[in-house]
């Protein structure tokens, strides 16, 4: 008897009961809480990610996962370049010579950056570029432009872009800036306009005419890496001390530190949702028990153990729980499938690569939730179990 009257009694109080019907409404209400937390935490982290993810991808792309800098005039050279390549030829270079510029068109001005960089070289590292030129060569003196510029100063296939360089030369008693008309060869779209607008792009030699360089000096040099945190280590042994490099999420590390901020509160926001759900069902077992006593009574009376009757209520609440969890997961798989699948939350294409809403979520955040709300619904039955243990035989007896 003692070895199945704890999988009995489980199954006899999860039973609709005609004489106490809110004491299963609140254990459904329990249920389809949790459900709807599971549900709701699932869809709300692969948002997070996904859009994580996008933003990541936007800013790798026209920032480079690594970037060697001189740390004093002249220490990336062509020497350094070839050295790399040949320790490291699962990573592309792209050699650039980079200045600061002022666009002009009609009584239009624009700051921005003016990269001359090796066209051949660099579409290997930006794929927004090479989506951008495809086959399209550059000559000295042409210039791809942004389409945030392009749209800004209504400009068409080689029509003529005045640049004005910071890069000043003597003349005379003073000094006056250079000043440059390029030709528009081309417009590339990051899907960022920050970038589209800041970012040009001509040939390393047209630029290192414009600085004054020479042929074998360049101002950095950009690096595409699958696994840049990995290489970035790999190539520092092999960088001299005249040289820096960097990943891009040195630049960007307050920013995703905010964003990995949000989605912490964002999940012990949503996670309240299971919390008050769990409730329910605390004030469903006390119900119960409460409904149960002289049956609880009775049983200890002939020899039941209060550890069983503990392990009764705990299970009870465990079952309610780890319930409405497996159908939260299920409801939460089935969105997340619908969201990816159909374009039911349209999102601008000039943005996002694709309408539907981007979704990854990741093992790491599904463990998390789900351990998370197993370890409440095992906390919210523990107090019932333990109270309905504590029945006084003889004082409910008495009563009875």
């Amino acid at each position: 008897m003692k070895t199945s009257i704890v999988p009995y009694l489980v199954k006899r109080f999860l039973r609709f009961d005609n004489e106490q019907p809110f004491i299963f409404l609140s254990a459904l209400l329990a249920f389809l809480g949790i459900s709807l937390g599971v549900m709701v935490l699932l869809i709300a982290m692969a948002l997070m990610n996904g859009f994580d993810n996008e933003f990541k991808k936007k800013l790798t792309i026209m920032n480079y996962p690594l970037t060697i800098t001189p740390k004093f005039y002249g220490a990336v050279n062509e020497e350094l370049l070839l050295n790399l390549e040949m320790k490291f030829p699962n990573l592309s270079f792209s050699p650039y010579v980079q200045s600061a510029i002022m666009a002009r068109s009609g009584s239009k001005l624009e700051g921005g950056y003016l990269f001359g960089v090796n066209f051949e070289s660099e579409v290997k590292v930006n794929s927004v570029l090479k989506e951008a030129i495809k086959d399209q060569s550059f000559e000295k003196f042409d210039v791809l432009i942004g389409k945030t510029l392009r749209d800004e100063f209504a400009l068409l296939v080689d029509d003529k872009l005045m640049y004005i360089f910071t890069h000043v030369e003597p003349g005379g008693m003073n000094v006056t800036p250079k000043i440059k008309r390029f030709s528009v060869k081309g417009v590339f779209d990051s899907g960022l306009s920050a970038y589209d607008k800041a970012y040009n792009y001509t040939t390393i030699s047209s630029l290192q005419v414009m600085l004054n360089l020479p042929s074998n000096q360049y101002s950095g040099i950009h690096i595409f890496s699958q696994t840049p945190q990995e290489d970035i280590i790999k190539l520092k042994e092999h960088l001299p001390q005249s040289v820096s490099i960097k990943g891009w999420w040195e630049d960007n590390v307050n920013f995703f530190a905010a964003l990995e901020l949000e989605k912490a509160s964002l999940f012990i926001v949503l996670m309240l949702i299971i919390l008050i759900a769990a409730i329910n069902i605390i004030s469903s077992l006390l119900m119960t028990v409460m409904n149960r006593r002289s049956e609880i009574a009775l049983l200890l009376s002939l020899g039941a153990t209060p550890a069983e009757i503990k392990k009764v209520f705990l299970y009870l609440g465990v079952v309610i729980g780890t319930s409405g969890i497996l159908a939260g997961i299920a409801l939460g798989m089935s969105g997340l499938w619908i969201l990816s699948t159909f374009d039911i939350v349209h999102l601008p294409k000039d943005v996002y690569p694709t309408s539907t809403l981007p979704l990854d979520l990741s093992v790491k955040d599904f463990l998390s939730i789900v351990f998370g709300a197993f370890v409440i619904v095992i906390i919210s039955s523990f107090y019932p179990a333990k109270k309905a243990s504590e029945v006084d035989i003889l004082t409910v007896l008495r009563n009875e």
